[in-house]
């Protein structure tokens, strides 16, 4: 870990603590385990971008560390049922506050606003506390970043989201990280956003995505930004493309989506 994220993580660890004290992991716990006795459905994500003719994961982030506000203005309710009714196979939604000025309350308004498809819980996920929080405001996946975790730590957490019916992405992003896919998480992501620069380049996604496991779902993060790029990538194996920027930097990004696809 370098620069930003490590600022993000060192964070991230506080902010846990903090919520710990507020919701505790004795009150938390219990709500999951009742959801999940009580049958409660996940959409499968992996399932979704390995059928989709499109596979845009449509993201929800309202402010990043290296340009500030993107839309701050932007309604969760409001965007994310429009990425449903526009074609996006599934969405990613920012949970972090800090960096990314996101909630976990805008999946569950995602969710009573009438969102079905799958959602990604985007966060920095360095605790099993996190996972318990993800499924109780109704994700359907986790992120799990190579770089802010060792493997035991990744193996760890990526069996305890299988057993709270979550979906995994685990994102790489250099050579390095490659230790980790043989953890077999559902989904294999390449960030094609340095987290310690938060430098992007595409480019990263066509170097590293002949290491891949073969028949798998890859997905390409970050930097995506003209229909092109995705056909290009469709061509390399992958089914799903994270876009977050693209469309949030406008001012209906409902509407980018659907113009966007329109082009596909």
């Amino acid at each position: 870990m370098s620069d930003i994220l490590e600022e993000i993580v060192a964070h991230k660890r506080q902010e846990i603590a903090e919520r710990k004290q507020f919701v505790p992991e004795r009150q938390l716990y219990p709500m999951v385990e009742r959801m999940l006795a009580d049958g409660v459905e996940n959409t499968s994500m992996r399932e979704a971008l390995m059928k989709s003719p499109t596979g845009i994961i449509a993201e929800f982030k309202r402010k990043s560390p290296s340009k500030g506000w993107i839309h701050r203005d932007a309604v969760p309710d409001d965007v994310t049922m429009k990425y449903q009714q526009n074609g996006a196979t599934a969405l990613s939604i920012l949970t972090d506050t800090h960096f990314f000025g996101g909630y976990d309350e805008y999946i569950l308004r995602a969710r009573e606003a009438g969102v079905t498809i799958p959602i990604l819980y985007k966060n920095f996920i360095i605790d099993e506390y996190q996972l318990f929080q993800a499924k109780y405001c109704g994700a359907s996946a986790v992120l799990l970043i190579a770089a802010d975790l060792t493997v035991d730590e990744c193996r760890h957490l990526l069996r305890l989201a299988h057993e709270l019916q979550l979906e995994v992405l685990l994102e790489m992003h250099h050579e390095r990280d490659f230790e980790f896919a043989a953890l077999g998480p559902d989904m294999y992501g390449i960030n094609n956003r340095n987290l310690g620069s938060f430098v992007t380049d595409v480019q990263n996604s066509f170097r590293l995505a002949e290491q891949l496991p073969a028949d798998v779902c890859k997905v390409s993060e970050s930097g995506i930004s003209d229909p092109q790029t995705v056909k290009m990538l469709r061509r390399e194996g992958f089914s799903g493309f994270l876009m977050g920027e693209r469309f949030m930097k406008e001012q209906d990004p409902g509407e980018a989506l659907k113009e966007f696809i329109g082009k596909l």
